[in-house]
């Protein structure tokens, strides 16, 4: 039988636009471990030991959340649901919500407790109502946390508590940030609520960027002597939002001024574009023995990129696909690759899809086509 050999073929596209060297570079903090990244396009806009493994204190508050949340979803509990506070969870030191021994307390407090108070006490009524014990929520913390992707994280508490096998880094914190935001948006609202009372007790949410970064709401600050002075936090500004994590620092002063600035500097800098629409023809891809000799190729969804503002370096963009595709092609079949360069970013890919249907020749057709390849090594 005859058969057409299949190649591949990257056809290089003209220059898209123009950005600058990393503005990354210009940037320092006095945090020992922090990364700022855009959440819709997922790029790092800054990073220092990013990966490298610290005690994440009350930040680790966050994975708790994230656990309760998804009982919520589920249905498996309701927020008006009540749990028992137990003499550990009471007795706990540390910051404190400041419920009682033997008290039923809603699931809906003990949230507030946890998110805005940051209250040991809350969390380990929380991880001993869904899973007994504290040590048996923290295992399925821990494994929760590797199947979200967070792949250099250990949890030996729900609260944070320093312990040695307790740890996270920056990086896997900021991909917690992202999934209890987009995976939780009924619930997400707690994390910028400003202050609670309980018990006639009233506590102020202690993250330093509500009311002072516009767009702020959330996530959570962690202090202990061994990690330093932390924060998860993140703001959207006209539907782009940006996460940041920062530990090490020295006092909540110099937490809130880096924590500021950090922001402050990822939405100055950097500007979001669009580069392809969803449904615009990218390229043409030439079909073998096809009623059509060519189909278009489609991204599905929008293209954005993130660009520093200061532009003096190239962008490139490229396709790659098997030429020419085999007819029949089904509209809306992946056939190929975009494929997005920008210097000092890791590569973007998107995939590309036929843009119409393409039907096969019929027999005499198709005839036609082969002997004109045959003789001419080429067809119609």
């Amino acid at each position: 039988m005859f058969k057409l050999p299949r190649t591949a073929a990257l056809i290089a596209a003209a220059f898209i636009f123009m950005t600058s060297a990393p503005a990354s570079a210009q940037l320092e903090t006095k945090a020992k471990q922090a990364i700022i990244v855009d959440v819709e396009t997922g790029v790092i806009l800054f990073e220092k030991n990013a990966d490298e493994q610290m005690p994440t204190s009350s930040m680790s508050k966050v994975m708790t959340t994230y656990m309760l949340f998804e009982e919520l979803k589920k249905g498996r509990i309701k927020l008006d649901d009540q749990i028992l506070v137990s003499e550990k969870a009471w007795g706990m030191q540390g910051s404190k919500m400041f419920i009682k021994v033997g008290d039923r307390v809603k699931v809906e407090d003990l949230i507030r407790g946890i998110v805005i108070q940051s209250g040991n006490d809350a969390t380990i009524a929380v991880a001993e109502g869904l899973a007994g014990t504290e040590e048996a929520f923290a295992e399925a913390m821990t494994m929760r946390a590797k199947q979200l992707g967070m792949a250099n994280s250990s949890f030996k508490n729900a609260s944070g508590w320093p312990d040695p096998g307790h740890y996270s880094t920056a990086k896997d914190l900021a991909i917690l940030a992202n999934r209890i935001i987009t995976d939780f948006p009924d619930y997400y609202h707690y994390f910028a609520e400003r202050e609670y009372t309980y018990n006639k007790i009233r506590q102020q949410n202690r993250d330093p960027l509500l009311g002072k970064v516009a767009g702020a709401d959330g996530l959570k600050t962690g202090h202990t002597e061994a990690a330093g002075y932390g924060l998860i936090g993140s703001a959207i500004r006209d539907g782009h939002r940006v996460i940041m994590v920062v530990n090490g620092l020295e006092s909540t002063k110099e937490r809130e001024e880096e924590s500021i600035r950090l922001l402050e500097w990822a939405f100055r800098t950097f500007d979001r574009k669009p580069l392809v629409k969803a449904g615009e023809t990218i390229d043409r891809a030439s079909v073998w023995l096809g009623k059509s000799a060519d189909v278009p190729l489609v991204v599905k969804d929008d293209v954005r990129v993130v660009l520093p503002r200061a532009r003096t370096g190239e962008v490139r963009m490229s396709v790659s696909y098997e030429t020419p595709l085999s007819a029949p092609v089904k509209k809306g079949a992946e056939v190929g690759k975009l494929k997005i360069e920008i210097p000092q970013q890791a590569p973007i890919e998107a995939a590309l899809y036929a843009g119409a249907d393409v039907q096969r020749l019929g027999f005499f057709g198709r005839a036609k086509n082969r002997a004109r390849y045959l003789l001419f090594g080429q067809s119609e």
